[in-house]
């Protein structure tokens, strides 16, 4: 097959964001995860190592651009207007692959831990609550995990460990049934009157609580390929 070099445009577009990993750093970038650590706990699967080579990479293509943190110490990274434009290729991809790949796709196999983070990158901060509220996520299956969302000001923070508030809200369901919420094979209102979530504390909150997250960016396309895989 005859190399097209600098003569073929997808071959150079390739040569930038084809690497394995690189869409899925694009794609948490896209999505609002600036700090190192963020990214990376968005993706278990990749080392530190790589995604430091994969943010150099892109950073040497004019991709991405390094800003001081407002905090003052360490750095975020953040997408060129360059970068920025490959927004519509991620969601190309994103919804092709649930046109196309639906019967492979696995969301029951994301680990509680993933999901947390997927579900904080995706918060709605103009909807969340103006005092503090803490949301316990229990976990029951395929093994029993408890994760803490405190949600203060506009800002989360995702606990491993008891955030020495009072919690709440506590949701409890498998890690499959968030996901499906997440992914949007269902909403969060038919999960719990299907009994497939509990929702425990005070109604103000439980019946808010959807309207906290934004879900996945792809949730209207997968509810509509999940409708026609199940009427075909």
């Amino acid at each position: 097959m005859p190399d097209y070099g600098d003569y073929c445009p997808v071959q150079m577009a390739a040569e930038v964001v084809a690497d394995r990993w690189t869409p899925l750093i694009i794609r948490e970038l896209v999505l609002g995860n600036t700090r190192f650590n963020d990214i990376a706990r968005a993706m278990p699967g990749m080392s530190r190592s790589l995604l430091v080579q994969r943010l150099r990479h892109l950073e040497k293509k004019a991709v991405v651009e390094t800003w001081p943190s407002p905090t003052g110490r360490g750095s975020e990274y953040h997408l060129t207007a360059a970068g920025q434009d490959l927004s519509r290729v991620i969601d190309v991809l994103g919804r092709w692959a649930i046109e196309w790949l639906f019967d492979d796709l696995r969301p029951h196999d994301v680990p509680p831990t993933t999901l947390m983070w997927w579900m904080r990158r995706r918060v709605n901060p103009e909807a969340l609550p103006p005092a503090r509220t803490v949301v316990e996520f229990r976990h029951t299956a395929p093994e029993p995990q408890t994760i803490w969302f405190v949600l203060d000001r506009g800002d989360v923070s995702v606990c491993h460990q008891h955030p020495g508030f009072e919690v709440d809200v506590v949701a409890t369901a498998t890690t499959a049934e968030f996901a499906d919420v997440f992914q949007g094979y269902r909403t969060w209102q038919e999960a719990v009157a299907e009994d497939r979530i509990e929702v425990l504390g005070p109604p103000r909150l439980t019946r808010a609580l959807p309207r906290w997250f934004l879900w996945s960016p792809w949730a209207e396309v997968t509810r509509e390929r999940a409708d026609r895989a199940a009427a075909g």
